[in-house]
């Protein structure tokens, strides 16, 4: 069995056990699907893990940065408390167009406010709208452009003064050669100390997400 197959299949596994049929979320991935939007959003066990670290830390305010057809959205948005809110930046049209249908059938209308644009732009807005302090911010668009996301973060939208470490996950695989791959996301956590002294963990989820919570 290949690498890939008994990857697939262990996600498989754990998603068939963990994660009940959700019609909401399964009608997202296909109309997404439909619609012939890019195959980039998370799968279902990450997407369990961003609605998990929402909750365990609490937050009321999560900034979402690539919405694409809006299933981490609705994730995430649910889990918030009552009075919470998720504002997620879109930068392609069309898949807003989706991602607001998605979001609509899934009864998030109240929560989750969708901005179209490039996010280096918008990032701005939010700020001067004192759009902020954020909780937690999920980055999951263009990668080259990660680093200017994370200093376009400034303090007005980060929440807490704490500093904390940038984190790094490992995915190891001697059999296959694969002996250690770090997060793509670690170097940018200096660009974001620079930008503001209240730095977030930063996660990178699979080397492909970058996840910050105060």
């Amino acid at each position: 069995m290949t690498t890939l197959r008994r990857w697939t299949d262990v996600d498989d596994y754990f998603a068939n056990l963990l994660l009940p049929p959700d019609t909401a979320l399964e009608s997202a991935l296909e109309t997404s699907a439909k619609a012939d939007l890019p195959e980039h959003n998370v799968a279902p066990n990450p997407g369990k893990l961003l609605h998990l670290l929402a909750r365990i830390h609490g937050a009321r305010n999560i900034l979402e940065i690539g919405t694409l057809g809006g299933y981490s959205t609705i994730w995430l948005a649910r889990a918030l408390p009552p009075g919470g809110r998720l504002v997620t930046l879109e930068a392609e049209p069309r898949h807003a167009d989706v991602a607001r249908a998605n979001i609509t059938r899934a009864s998030l209308d109240g929560v989750v406010e969708l901005r179209e644009g490039p996010a280096l732009e918008t990032l701005p807005r939010l700020e001067e709208e004192r759009y902020g302090p954020f909780d937690l911010f999920f980055i999951d668009a263009d990668k080259p452009s990660n680093p200017h996301y994370l200093e376009s973060l400034s303090i007005s939208c980060l929440r807490n003064q704490k500093t904390t470490p940038a984190r790094e996950w490992s995915c190891l695989d001697p059999s296959a050669g694969i002996t250690q791959i770090r997060s793509p996301v670690a170097p940018y956590a200096e660009p974001l100390s620079r930008a503001t002294p209240s730095s977030r963990w930063l996660f990178g989820c699979q080397a492909s997400l970058s996840v910050g919570v105060g």
